[in-house]
């Protein structure tokens, strides 16, 4: 099956950013396209706005004069569904309400042939329940563009349980055709992205509620450390504190309130409060100076301690075995011992160094816990984590050994999983659960969530680079201190953890 003919008309349905992004990607494609909303007046002023981003496109060099008059003539606004008979792809972005598109769908099938492919841009509702009003639903797909949509590459294809092979075949190589990078998936509460994504917000909420750090500092360690391109609270902030929210609320509910997915109760009351984030002004941060930019709110970071005189490495330290390369060059003598129970480092007033996993500091005697890092040599930043009991000798000690190796250092409180170390191996298990139940492959995951949230890295590729056990482990630990199942690995992640390496095809 090959993607819809440049000469095929395409109609797009709701005429709102997304409806206008949706129609733009379309048009300069090369396809007829038309505009349709109920409101009266919508789709011309909706024209008229791609017109005036076509010129912009022009005025950088990015579309030819030529090829933007072209599209212009292309485009039509519609005053009647009527209007849409004869396209070969409709397209709705219209209100997210279940009635709202079931009714849409059912007008549509009494006006466009019966081989036109029918798509929704849901983000929250099943394309499965959309598609169960209409007689026949094996046309229908989802087609969830990321916004802006001429922009973002990202289409996640989205087969409901009744959606013929054909129309999910050609919708994705449609939207392959129109420069897309698409991904197939199964219609499953928030397909692929929204649906990995949350533990993304939810554990850096999680730490906040928990008193373990502050809103700035937690966003600095997510991307000074973690490597990610902003931090929960600033892109929540963006993305709207009552969007981001809803997303989430509505996937807790279509899994049936599963604990993994609960939302946040410190971001209800943000949205209870109207501090929604930078459209109003004011959210996790203060956004009401002139510019409208964030006002100054500085991380945590540590004041300069002195850098211990050596240190001892017991056992391997796993993902963070580059570690030592670092301290040798940065002038630090390191011992290395081979030690069968240790995968530590043993700092001079006999404390200890551990990588984040799972534990927390107050159960063991002066240990300091430090957070995983994407990359520790290009990382600026390292959290680490102390309990009452610890030391102020270990706690100094271990400042000065990352501030040696030019990382500032925030010191939160006794987190159990850290920041990122937590985050990751969330996102990790998700991962491993969906391919499980045949939601998406390892590589549509993997490109989804680095085109679709911009992840540095995939699920797997970080599930490869960390060992086969890291994410079950650090989960399991955690599961044990907060067994209401928040943090049970899933099967899939035990069977991954426990599975040989030398079976035939193991990839991660």
């Amino acid at each position: 099956m090959t993607a819809l003919d440049l000469s095929s008309p395409v109609a797009v349905v709701g005429t709102g950013t997304m409806g206008q992004g949706i129609a733009q990607v379309a048009l300069v494609a090369g396809h007829p396209v038309r505009l349709y909303d109920a409101v009266p007046g919508r789709a011309q002023d909706a024209a008229d706005a791609i017109g005036v981003r076509l010129d912009r496109l022009v005025e950088k060099d990015r579309l030819t004069a030529a090829d933007r008059d072209a599209a212009r003539a292309r485009l039509a606004p519609a005053e009647a569904l009527a209007d849409l008979a004869d396209c070969a792809l409709v397209v709705e972005a219209v209100l997210e309400r279940l009635d709202v598109k079931q009714e849409l769908f059912r007008e549509l099938e009494g006006v466009v042939g019966e081989d036109c492919l029918l798509a929704t841009n849901t983000s929250s509702l099943s394309v499965t329940a959309i598609g169960g009003a209409l007689a026949n639903p094996g046309r229908l797909v989802g087609l969830h563009f990321f916004n802006p949509a001429p922009l973002l590459p990202l289409v996640e294809v989205v087969s409901g349980f009744a959606t013929d092979v054909t129309s999910a075949t050609r919708a994705y190589e449609t939207a392959r055709a129109w420069g897309k990078t698409p991904v197939a998936c199964a219609d499953t509460p928030g397909f692929i992205v929204n649906r990995i994504a949350r533990p993304f917000y939810a554990e850096a909420f999680a730490v906040y509620e928990a008193q373990g750090a502050d809103p700035a500092t937690i966003d600095a360690v997510l991307r000074e450390c973690g490597g990610f391109r902003m931090g929960a609270f600033e892109l929540t902030d963006l993305i709207g504190q009552d969007v981001n929210e809803s997303v989430t609320h509505s996937v807790w509910q279509s899994f049936f309130q599963d604990v993994r997915f609960t939302p946040s109760l410190a971001q209800r009351r943000l949205v209870e409060s109207g501090r929604l984030g930078r459209k109003s002004g004011h959210g996790w941060y203060d956004y009401s100076g002139a510019d409208g930019a964030a006002e100054s709110a500085e991380p945590h970071t540590a004041e300069k301690a002195a850098q211990p005189a050596y240190v001892v490495a017991e056992g391997d330290l796993g993902p963070a075995s580059e570690l030592l390369a670092l301290i040798r060059e940065a002038g630090i003598p390191v011992r290395e011992e081979d030690e069968d129970h240790g995968t530590r480092l043993v700092l001079p007033g006999g404390g200890q160094l551990a990588l984040a996993d799972g534990q927390t500091s107050v159960e063991f005697r002066d240990v300091v816990y430090f957070d995983l890092a994407l990359d520790y040599r290009r990382a600026t930043r390292i959290a680490l984590s102390a309990s009452q009991d610890t030391s102020p000798q270990t706690l100094t000690e271990a400042i000065g050994l990352f501030q040696a190796l030019g990382k500032d250092v925030s010191v939160i409180g006794d987190v159990p999983g850290m920041i990122v170390a937590r985050t990751v191996a969330r996102v990790v298990d998700l991962a491993h659960d969906a391919v499980a139940k045949g939601v998406a492959t390892e590589e549509d995951i993997d490109t989804a969530m680095r085109l679709g949230v911009n992840y540095p890295l995939g699920p797997f590729e970080w599930s490869r680079r960390l060992g086969r056990n890291w994410a079950y482990a650090l989960l399991d630990d955690l599961h044990l201190r907060d067994p209401s199942g928040r943090y049970a690995p899933s099967l899939a992640l035990y069977r991954h953890a426990y599975a040989s390496d030398k079976r035939e095809g193991s990839t991660s």
